[in-house]
């Protein structure tokens, strides 16, 4: 049994930067193999943590419909064929392995591949002990039930009244689709005070959050981001990565 966080939050508020440095503290902390899911179709999760998806469910799905067409998939279905090239993506890496959802190429609609990506993604994470999943930024992605059942929710936000708002939605929209948690966090990201929001408390309330964590506005995860390094390469005393720590220690209950 796979235990399964995935992230979701408004654009711009840090989520892949949150789901990068997740996958590295289960791994300090010898969690591991983890599978990293990019379901992102702007895929940057590999650059965070340092490798390179040279292919993506998008990409795969042309190749593979133009394979089909041209009868290069003699003695084997346009489905198993999809499934065998969307294993071909995995970015393998020691610790980790990442797999990217990329952007539709070609014509078509991509619900077909998103599907497939659901029933692959379901054969695929049955095979790592631990699963980060990074959400398409924005609500329309729980809509999309890559994953249904997962054991900690995070929702990633930053101190701003929009993004506060933004985490209730998120959280009447994860009900209405029946994602089902075991426990939910709500990260306030880039926070310039060490006092969180007033709103927060309310807000927790309303989504009855178990985990409550702001993390403040960093200088070198800033510089990491702008220079386009990887958060390998972030101290270990840095204040997001100990905080970060804690949560994951947290959660699985060391």
């Amino acid at each position: 049994m796979s235990f399964k966080i995935a992230i979701t939050g408004k654009g711009g508020v840090g989520k892949t930067t949150i789901a990068g440095l997740l996958t590295l503290r289960l791994i300090a902390r010898g969690n591991k193999p983890v599978l990293a899911v990019d379901a992102d179709p702007n895929t940057c999760l590999d650059a965070a943590l340092g490798v390179k998806a040279e292919k993506s469910v998008g990409s795969v799905r042309e190749d593979a419909r133009q394979a089909a067409g041209k009868g290069m998939s003699s003695g084997i279905s346009k489905q198993q064929l999809l499934e065998l090239k969307i294993a071909e993506s995995l970015v393998e890496a020691d610790d980790f392995d990442l797999i990217a959802m990329g952007r539709p190429e070609g014509p078509g609609c991509y619900c077909y591949a998103n599907n497939v990506l659901k029933s692959v993604l379901s054969e695929i994470t049955s095979q790592y002990p631990y699963v980060v999943l990074d959400n398409e930024a924005g609500l329309e992605n729980l809509s999309r039930r890559l994953v249904q059942n997962v054991d900690v929710l995070v929702m990633v936000t930053d101190p701003s009244q929009k993004g506060l708002e933004t985490v209730n939605r998120l959280f009447v929209l994860a009900t209405e689709m029946g994602i089902e948690y075991n426990k939910l966090a709500v990260i306030i990201n880039r926070m310039r005070t060490e006092k969180l929001p007033k709103r927060i408390s309310e807000i927790r309330k309303q989504v009855s959050a178990d985990f409550l964590i702001g993390l403040p506005d960093d200088l070198e995860l800033a510089n990491a981001a702008e220079n386009g390094k990887s958060l390998k390469l972030l101290s270990n005393g840095n204040n997001v990565v100990k905080e970060l720590d804690e949560f994951v220690g947290k959660i699985l209950g060391i």
